[in-house]
């Protein structure tokens, strides 16, 4: 169903079974895939790319211009994958470079007043909470839990399957499988519940998990050493590797 007073441009491109309620606003050169539902007082602008399935609701603008002093007008993108759920009130931008994409994956909900600023890459099934704000640049990996009212600063990588406690100011980078909390955010923790239920890890690979993250935080230890101690003392796993390889490819500070 679409309303007849919705407002969409004749250049875009709507698929099948789409819904698309009063109010909402649809610019040029925007595709949307079948299945969406476009809720009333929704943007969607300018090079904007929908897939299949996705829901927004309320006063969401998808494809906002950059908020980036570097931005020129270029032409420039927002792609988001399928099957999200995005709440009311949220804000993506698109990228600030020509040609250019912020890119959202599949399956994430992103709840009420969720910001995501330009250039951001945001992988599968993660959860953004209430008032999250994510800045420029930054890149988080698959299923990620961002509490309320997180903030991560510029051009920060989240690793996959860790948490941010709510109110946390992140502005390193985050390892795969951890807990953060605090302003600043600190280590915490392995999140072990999560990778317990969702992931099927053992007790045995978690206390691997458990060592290679005290080595790393061990005081007055490089990071070099302690990846040379990780590979050297820690049976590996799939885990223990994808933690080796986010630290040595991590092109900023991560907590420890």
């Amino acid at each position: 169903m679409i309303s007849p007073l919705a407002f969409i441009d004749p250049s875009a491109k709507i698929g099948k079974n789409v819904t698309i309620m009063p109010f909402a606003f649809i610019d040029r050169n925007v595709e949307i895939g079948d299945d969406c539902i476009i809720m009333p007082h929704v943007s969607v602008m300018a090079g904007t790319v929908l897939g299949k399935g996705n829901k927004v609701h309320q006063n969401t603008v998808l494809g906002a211009d950059p908020q980036d002093f570097k931005y020129d007008g270029a032409e420039t993108g927002l792609i988001i994958g399928d099957n999200n759920h995005i709440r009311e009130n949220v804000v993506i931008s698109r990228a600030t470079k020509q040609g250019d994409a912020s890119v959202i994956g599949n399956g994430n909900f992103l709840m009420d007043r969720v910001h995501l600023c330009h250039d951001v890459h945001i992988g599968n099934d993660n959860v953004l909470g209430i008032g999250v704000s994510v800045a420029g640049n930054s890149r988080i990996d698959k299923c990620v839990i961002l509490s309320s009212n997180v903030v991560i600063n510029q051009g920060c990588h989240i690793g996959r399957f860790s948490l941010a406690q709510s109110g946390c100011c992140v502005s390193k980078n985050v390892p795969p499988f951890i807990i953060v909390t605090g302003n600043p955010a600190v280590y915490h923790g392995v999140n072990a519940v999560v990778m317990q239920n969702h992931m099927n890890v053992s007790e045995r690979v978690l206390r691997h998990i458990l060592n290679a993250y005290r080595l790393l935080s061990q005081t007055g230890s490089s990071v070099q050493d302690a990846l040379q101690k990780i590979e050297d003392q820690v049976p590996k796993s799939q885990e223990i590797i994808d933690i080796l390889e986010f630290v040595r490819n991590s092109d900023k500070e991560i907590i420890r």
